[in-house]
């Protein structure tokens, strides 16, 4: 039977995802209803600007007192999409002490104090569910900390962030140079006017640190994550990523040690074979590659970002959470019993693509492989093509750490036949 008081719920933030929840609310109220058995009211909606016009949202309900509307103590669950560390973290916490669980899309808050935050809702005996924060509206946190509790998850690898893809995916197919994508990707409205969170890393490493965290039983805060940019990719890089038969793409890699002691997780461009399941993603999608022990290999695909998509997965938390609610039951919180070591980067182990300019005349291979050899990283392949006096040298390694990569670049450098070096890209996906 259906309970005939509504659950209430606050909204916080009525942007592009928060309209798009008030909209679905709304308009599938009944299916809604019947999915939890309880009707669902939307109670009040926290704003920054009460005058923007926002088609569908009753007027009546907006307010830019959001602390009130979280202290009324009939909020069963605040809706918190605002994004940012505060005031969202004053207000979930806030909500958590009247009374309601959160449902939240908030990756930056999540990666900086997720523990906190899991800490607050178990102390008031309520739920705290966050599958929008990472992915939009692919179903991963919630197959990560229930599908496969079970398992061993040994490697999470992913394109967690739509602009980025769009970006090299554009330079990829076109022959594009990094602004010229980036220019198209704004005029589309896939990246911001700033997009630096975007293009330097700083999103996919919040979304690396929540899952390395889920997917290891470990606490992994947004510091522990090694981040790189991809600005630095170039037209030369997809060249010669063709000629090995890969392509380039912005990945977080969250890895459990092979003797299972300390994990990784990091984010940076890197180059993996046509053949990988990620290399076929296209456009302002996401995809993400788990592997582990019993299950195998899974992967899940689908667009990662914009309002319909992330609302999805923000009503989806709703309706568990509401159900959570009527049962009198909590849905599983913080699992980080595991408290393994995060290994810093230069422990990280892979393969390495190296572009070098170099002079064009006898010995300098034999000097460079010298200096490979002598920091104990090993050469897989060489190409050389020269010209009027200059040469590009491309080496790809074998497995090595990042430590001795790191070494060796720095002697490279300090060659007086290498004019420079180009660039530096770890190879992935084998």
């Amino acid at each position: 039977m259906m309970r005939t008081r509504p659950l209430k719920v606050a909204l916080l933030g009525c942007g592009v995802v928060g309209s798009e929840v008030a909209r679905i609310m709304t308009t599938h109220a009944g299916d809604l209803a019947a999915r939890i058995g309880a009707p669902v009211e939307l109670a009040g909606i926290g704003v920054r600007r009460p005058g923007k016009v926002r088609d569908g949202v009753p007027a009546e309900l907006v307010t830019t007192d959001a602390t009130a509307l979280v202290k009324r103590g009939d909020i069963d669950v605040v809706v918190e999409v605002i994004g940012g560390i505060e005031p969202a973290r004053t207000l979930i916490t806030t909500a958590f002490e009247h009374g309601a669980s959160v449902v939240s899309a908030n990756k930056a808050l999540l990666a900086q104090d997720g523990a906190a935050l899991h800490a607050a809702a178990e102390a008031h005996g309520k739920d705290l569910y966050y599958e929008a924060a990472v992915a939009g509206a692919i179903p991963l946190i919630r197959p990560l900390r229930e599908s496969l509790a079970g398992d061993k998850v040994n490697r999470v690898l992913g394109i967690v962030n739509g602009t980025t893809n769009f970006i090299l995916d554009k330079m990829d197919t076109t022959g594009a140079g990094y602004q010229e994508a980036l220019d198209e990707a704004t005029a589309l409205g896939y990246a911001e006017a700033d997009p630096t969170a975007d293009v330097e890393g700083f999103d996919a490493a919040a979304k690396a640190a929540i899952l390395a965290g889920i997917a290891f039983h470990t606490r992994v805060r947004l510091d522990d994550v090694h981040r790189e940019g991809m600005t630095e990719v170039t037209a030369a890089d997809f060249a010669s990523a063709k000629q090995m038969g890969r392509t380039i793409k912005l990945l977080a890699i969250c890895e459990r040690a092979e003797d299972g002691g300390s994990v990784t997780a990091r984010v940076h461009p890197a180059m993996i074979p046509l053949t990988h399941p990620l290399a076929s993603v296209r456009g302002a999608y996401n995809a993400v590659f788990v592997e582990s022990d019993a299950a195998g290999q899974l992967m899940f695909y689908g667009p990662g970002a914009g309002g319909s998509p992330t609302a999805s997965a923000v009503l989806g938390d709703l309706v568990a959470v509401c159900r959570n609610r009527l049962s009198g039951a909590t849905g599983p919180g913080e699992s980080a019993y595991a408290a393994l070591p995060v290994s810093p980067m230069g422990e990280v182990v892979t393969r390495y693509h190296i572009s070098l300019d170099v002079a064009d005349k006898p010995g300098v291979l034999a000097q460079v492989a010298t200096v490979f050899a002598e920091h104990g990283v090993s050469i897989d392949t060489v190409r050389q093509q020269g010209k009027d006096g200059e040469a590009s040298l491309v080496v790809v390694t074998h497995r090595a750490s990042d430590a001795a990569l790191g070494g060796t670049v720095e002697a490279l450098r300090k060659l007086d036949t290498v004019r420079g070096v180009a660039s530096i890209m770890r190879v992935e996906g084998e």
